[in-house]
């Protein structure tokens, strides 16, 4: 489970995150809706350790992640925005180098690493150079890496990106797998229909602040919208006092 309170962070004179708050929480997907310039991703990046905040908590399990950043980090699995293969090296090579950063080693390693090949259906390209994949098949390496040390805490930073219609599917049906094994994911998205599809639970940010949450049903029963893109519209031109 994933603990977010007050969470704040600026880059100069812009306040990116401005008092973020929610819970995502163990068998559930959560999802961070909001438009481009949100705080989405800073707030993400934050959760995941690369960014200190400037106020606020963030709680892994327990663990707070300012505090004890390495072990909230074996806590996490994250697929950021920026999916960052190293093109030389295989799909298999690339999820082995983080198993072993990951503190695995030996025959670990290599059994971690055809058990994501073969959940992930990546035999056909596992002794490939990264270099030249296609977007699925970027993010299905992404993916592995992230998994591989095997957390219970899943992050994603707009995994649908540029995805054709079958990797969409794919990446869904894995996505609900993880839920249902009991695992906490929780993921950022402008996409409606992957937000409509796959969560149980919806933040919605603007302007660095968490203006509405609920499920999808709930959002648009809020707002009277027939659609989630409409209750989404109707919930960001509304501002502030919307959170529950």
């Amino acid at each position: 489970m994933i603990e977010v309170r007050g969470l704040r962070k600026a880059f100069g004179t812009v306040q990116a995150v401005d008092g973020v708050e929610f819970i995502a929480r163990d068998g559930a997907i959560t999802g961070l809706l909001g438009p481009n310039g949100a705080g989405k991703t800073t707030t993400l990046r934050m959760l995941y350790t690369l960014m200190r905040p400037d106020a606020g908590s963030i709680l892994v399990d327990g663990l707070d992640a300012v505090r004890n950043t390495l072990a909230v980090r074996e806590h996490l699995g994250v697929l950021p925005d920026a999916r960052g293969l190293y093109k030389r090296l295989t799909a298999r090579e690339n999820i082995a180098y983080f198993a072993r950063l990951h503190g695995l080693s030996g025959a670990a390693v290599r059994a971690r690493v055809d058990e994501m090949v073969a959940l992930l259906d990546m035999q056909d390209i596992a002794a490939r150079r990264t270099e030249g994949f296609s977007q699925g098949q970027r993010v299905k390496v992404a993916l592995a890496r992230a998994l591989v040390h095997d957390p219970r805490n899943i992050i994603l930073d707009e995994p649908g990106n540029g995805l054709d219609v079958m990797a969409t599917r794919a990446l869904r049906a894995f996505l609900r797998n993880l839920r249902n094994e009991g695992r906490c994911v929780l993921f950022s998205s402008h996409i409606m229909q992957e937000v409509a599809a796959l969560c149980d639970r919806i933040i919605v940010i603007a302007h660095g602040r968490v203006v509405a949450e609920g499920s999808p049903d709930e959002l648009r029963a809020r707002t009277g919208a027939a659609t989630l893109e409409d209750a989404f519209v109707s919930l960001i031109g509304s501002g502030e006092g919307l959170a529950a």
